[in-house]
């Protein structure tokens, strides 16, 4: 059970906190449950990954309220010390509004910055907007050369991953983009319910807790 579920997750370290220690131990148990990769933050980096784990970096994290050249460096920084791929924060305000021209010129930036075979993550912090608003964000995203579209950051007030919006995330994309769900997961049947409803990846922090069936604690 433990590596079958591993598998779809990036195991996350994003805690502002996060000493040396912190980061390595992240990285070695990611190795060690079998996860897909490893998720820092950026200044986390240059590190030393092991063979078969990948490494995925955050970008406009978490506000999103980045200028986009900033994200943009941000992203081509993380790419030139190692990232495999980035996880990007939309503007949330710029999507509320309904300005995805905005949205989608502020992805392109750093799908620009970071091209394939990076792997780019758009983080729409789904539970902040409306089913419209969640479209909107995740036709932008693929219109601007996107791989994935992201629930949430984990750190937002309105909440993070939930099966409706993983379903209509999915509903949107269909096959030409993958769906990634984080935020909440802290249980092995609802990382299961978001596989079930169209996600591709997992993002956890309590990974281990979670493939092995017991409770986490874990906000992301």
């Amino acid at each position: 059970m433990t590596r079958n579920l591993a598998r779809f997750v990036d195991h996350t370290l994003l805690s502002p906190d996060a000493t040396t220690a912190a980061i390595r131990n992240a990285i070695a148990e990611a190795a060690d449950l079998g996860a897909y990769s490893v998720c820092l933050s950026p200044s986390a980096l240059p590190v030393e990954i092991p063979a078969g784990l990948r490494l995925t970096v955050v970008c406009g994290f978490p506000s999103g309220k980045h200028h986009s050249e900033i994200k943009a460096a941000e992203a081509s920084r993380a790419v030139a010390d190692g990232a495999d791929e980035v996880d990007m924060v939309i503007d949330i305000g710029a999507a509320k509004d309904g300005r995805f021209d905005d949205v989608e010129a502020d992805i392109r930036a750093v799908r620009e910055a970071a091209p394939s075979p990076t792997v780019l993550k758009v983080i729409i912090e789904s539970a902040a907007l409306t089913d419209d608003q969640i479209v909107g964000a995740c036709k932008a995203a693929e219109a601007a050369g996107a791989d994935f579209v992201k629930t949430s950051t984990g750190y937002h007030p309105s909440g993070g991953a939930s099966v409706h919006a993983v379903q209509l995330m999915k509903q949107t994309v269909g096959d030409r983009l993958q769906v990634k769900a984080s935020g909440g997961i802290r249980t092995y049947e609802k990382a299961q319910r978001m596989l079930a409803a169209g996600a591709s990846r997992l993002g956890l922090s309590s990974t281990r807790e979670v493939v092995t069936g017991k409770v986490a604690k874990g906000d992301y």
